[in-house]
């Protein structure tokens, strides 16, 4: 269990929103007019996925296909998103996001209903940088007030989340949800201080 957190940040895709609906839009889309099945498109991805290389967007090159808009209309929370945001801003934590994230982030955390447990939100297009960017963390910190040794960084990806963050001294926990399942630390500094598989396992945490 963690000591001395005050501050605890986020990722929002694959951590607090299940993208998985909008991922099998895409690939429903970038298959459309070929003889490339859907099977063969995620076991592709899988593929990729365990070499720690963003799955979907390798097999649209392995394929030579279109990358298609990203479809934010089937994005969900996961089911128990807003249940440990409640219990963390009960207990007291400072909760901020630490995403990269187009346009408008703040706008979708209040129709998600969970914009009222935030205190700070640093976001790709807002900020104008983008994780890994250590830069991203250090804004985050200072926008909410944060110490990175009194810090953890939640998210779903080891190369955006997980070293970036550690590298400045954060705590971490490396969420494994969706296409993470797939991948494995490949450095001592993807080497996350915690690994869940559920939202809520944060209690035990924190």
């Amino acid at each position: 269990m963690f000591t001395k957190i005050t501050h605890v940040f986020f990722d929002i895709g694959t951590t607090l929103v299940d993208e998985t609906e909008c991922y099998n839009h895409r690939i429903c889309e970038v298959i459309a007019g070929t003889d490339i099945t859907f099977e063969q498109f995620v076991e592709k991805r899988i593929f990729f996925q365990k070499q720690n290389l963003k799955g979907d967007l390798e097999a649209i090159k392995f394929f030579g296909l279109k990358k298609t808009p990203w479809h934010r209309e089937d994005e969900r929370l996961y089911p128990e998103a807003e249940e440990i945001l409640r219990y963390l801003r009960e207990r007291g934590y400072i909760i901020g996001v630490i995403a990269n994230q187009g346009f408008g982030t703040e706008k979708r955390l209040e129709a998600w209903g969970i914009w009222k447990y935030f205190d700070s939100i640093t976001a790709s297009a807002e900020d104008g940088i983008a994780k890994p960017d250590p830069e991203m963390f250090l804004r985050a910190l200072k926008r909410s007030g944060g110490l990175a040794e009194n810090s953890v960084m939640i998210g779903d990806r080891l190369d955006n989340d997980i070293a970036p963050a550690k590298s400045l001294g954060m705590k971490t926990v490396w969420i494994k949800q969706g296409f993470s399942v797939y991948c494995s630390p490949t450095c001592p500094q993807e080497q996350p201080d915690h690994t869940i598989s559920n939202l809520m396992e944060l209690k035990n945490l924190l």
